[in-house]
């Protein structure tokens, strides 16, 4: 099981070994010596030149507005996009203390300039593979259309970034595995972001379910849906770019799932109903397991807004919201984030009361890209390996539910091993 702190990823298992923060901060990625620590994972292991870009530094590059840095040791991020999910990142993130926005790249350069005036970020590129080139950015945040993912992520692996990848992270299993075989080739770190992942409500979900506060899960319900905004013109309409219900709202009640399990379902039933597009508006699934354990998801872009998951244990039962961003206000937040149900109950008895579960409340953007800072500085291997299986279970899945939807039949989600060795070596 993947456990998400508030502000890193943690594990099960033994924590991995910290390097300097010293030398963390160079511009180069730290140096991760293998031969000497036999044990840590080759995932993403690091090149000899430091595995960082060789080219030269951009001159397309437009300075705006170079502000004196109050965060010398933070993770220096570039956004590729300049969507309204990157606005929101650039946003929340800016007051992070241990990762800092220094790049942004379109391919408007106009827009590029505007997005940088008004998040004050140091610099703009016109075109994405600019960016790549900008020798002061460590590590980039895609928030690209989901159908760019692996193409964008695969390309800053290969200049040498390490990669913070919006869900969903690929269109399929393949696209996934390629993904990361381009992080280890190039020794750098990608991770997938579901910003809830990194709430700190969701630490303490996990620690309910480590500890065993419900006993063991039996079932697991996740739903998320809600009203589309707009019509032909929003991309979640459109099949070449990725659209469709399941890969925008499915796969974070799939990523609940998930966690909660701990492992992918061998089998999969899905029924969609189909918007005239091509994309599913709406589906619902039943995922089966291979100890004869039952999950069932649900996801629509034609309802009223709802997000939920109930995990049933042997012994109790936990209800989670399981938010993006929380608020500890239950009105009045600027930025309109509210409170994330979480409570459980202990006992198996309806007469046994929920116990609500309280966290520290923020922003699921600056807690990823805090996370992701962290896990870069610590060389956190253990961390990285943990979840790039569970995207990778998550990827082959969401493929599998496509299929179901669309033959009617219940179709094998595709056994994979652990991530023990290399993908590229498999």
């Amino acid at each position: 099981m993947v456990v998400w702190g508030g502000s890193l990823p943690l594990g099960v298992g033994t924590p991995a070994a910290k390097t300097r923060v010293e030398q963390a901060l160079r511009r180069e990625p730290p140096q991760i010596d293998n031969k000497s620590n036999p044990s840590r994972p080759s995932l993403c292991r690091t090149k000899a030149n430091g595995g960082h870009n060789t080219a030269a530094k951009n001159k397309r590059s437009t300075p705006t507005m170079k502000k004196a840095s109050s965060k010398p040791h933070a993770l220096r991020i570039g956004i590729l996009g300049c969507a309204t999910i990157a606005r929101q990142f650039a946003r929340d993130v800016a007051p992070a203390s241990t990762a800092r926005i220094v790049a942004v790249a379109s391919r408007s350069a106009d827009r590029a300039a505007a997005f940088a005036a008004a998040h004050g970020i140091g610099r703009h590129h016109g075109s994405y593979e600019a960016l790549l080139e900008d020798e002061d950015v460590q590590a980039v945040y895609v928030p690209l259309p989901n159908s760019l993912h692996a193409e964008w992520a695969i390309k800053a692996a290969e200049a040498g970034k390490h990669v913070l990848c919006e869900k969903p992270l690929a269109l399929g299993l393949r696209q996934a595995e390629q993904m990361f075989d381009a992080a280890e080739r190039h020794g750098v770190m990608l991770l997938e972001s579901y910003p809830y992942y990194f709430q700190p409500q969701t630490r303490e979900m996990l620690a309910l379910l480590r500890g065993g506060a419900i006993g063991t899960v039996q079932s697991v319900q996740a739903c998320f849906g809600f009203t589309l905004p707009s019509g032909d013109d929003n991309i979640r309409m459109q099949p070449d770019m990725g659209g469709g219900a399941l890969l925008d709202a499915g796969s974070y009640a799939l990523s609940l799932i998930r966690l909660a399990m701990g492992a992918a379902p061998v089998r999969v039933s899905a029924e969609a109903s189909w918007a005239y597009t091509g994309v599913d508006i709406s589906m619902m699934v039943t995922l089966a397991y291979a100890d004869g354990r039952r999950a069932q998801l649900s996801c629509a872009m034609d309802a009223a807004y709802h997000r939920r998951g109930t995990i049933v244990g042997d012994r109790g039962t936990i209800d989670t919201e399981f938010l993006n961003h929380t608020s500890a206000q239950a009105a009045g937040d600027r930025y309109g984030y509210l409170p994330s149900l979480l409570r459980v109950r202990r006992g198996t008895a309806n007469t046994t009361p929920f116990e609500e579960i309280r966290a520290d409340t923020g922003s699921g953007f600056r807690f990823a890209a805090e996370a992701f800072a962290k896990v870069v500085r610590e060389q956190d291997f253990g961390a990285v390996r943990r979840a790039a299986d569970a995207s990778l279970d998550n990827a082959a899945t969401l493929e599998a539910m496509g299929r179901s939807a669309r033959s009617g039949q219940a179709e094998p989600v595709p056994a994979r091993p652990s991530l023990r060795t290399p993908i590229h070596s498999r």
